[in-house]
């Protein structure tokens, strides 16, 4: 069964306990990334070291989870559609996922790209999020 978040209304505000759930989840993918900069640091040269060492390694995706929708030398733009943790968690809670993603994996997204190149610049499209869509799109691209 497919259920339609669209009309659906989640919390951009979570009270003070799911506030400490979400800070929980923060923590745990904090350390896992300082992890991941202490192993990989500088080890990203272009956008296919990106595609290979961030969504395959870092956030062990699988291949099929991960659509590429542009690949250039400078810039990366994918798709996920890969069972998320993140997603999961906000589903049980009520909380809208433009703030749960925003608070927990944008926040260690940036900092891991950075430590692999400092270059590395990520955003991620909130009108193209899951459930509001069928995958989260994201962008990756070396800054001048």
């Amino acid at each position: 069964m497919t259920r339609n978040y669209r009309d659906h209304v989640f919390n951009s505000n979570p009270g003070l306990f799911k506030k400490i759930i979400l800070y929980t989840g923060l923590a745990v993918f904090y350390t896992y990334g300082v992890f991941w900069c202490i192993v990989k640091k500088n080890s990203v040269k272009n956008t296919s070291d990106v595609l290979r060492v961030f969504y395959y390694g870092f956030l062990r995706l699988r291949r099929e989870h991960v659509i590429v929708e542009k690949l250039t030398s400078k810039e990366l733009v994918v798709v996920s559609v890969n069972p998320c943790p993140i997603l999961k968690l906000s589903l049980l809670l009520g909380i809208d996922t433009r703030y749960s993603c925003k608070l927990i994996s944008e926040t260690v997204c940036k900092r891991v790209l950075k430590c692999f190149n400092s270059r590395l610049v990520f955003t991620r499209d909130y009108n193209y999020i899951r459930p509001y869509s069928s995958g989260c799109r994201e962008k990756i691209y070396f800054s001048s």
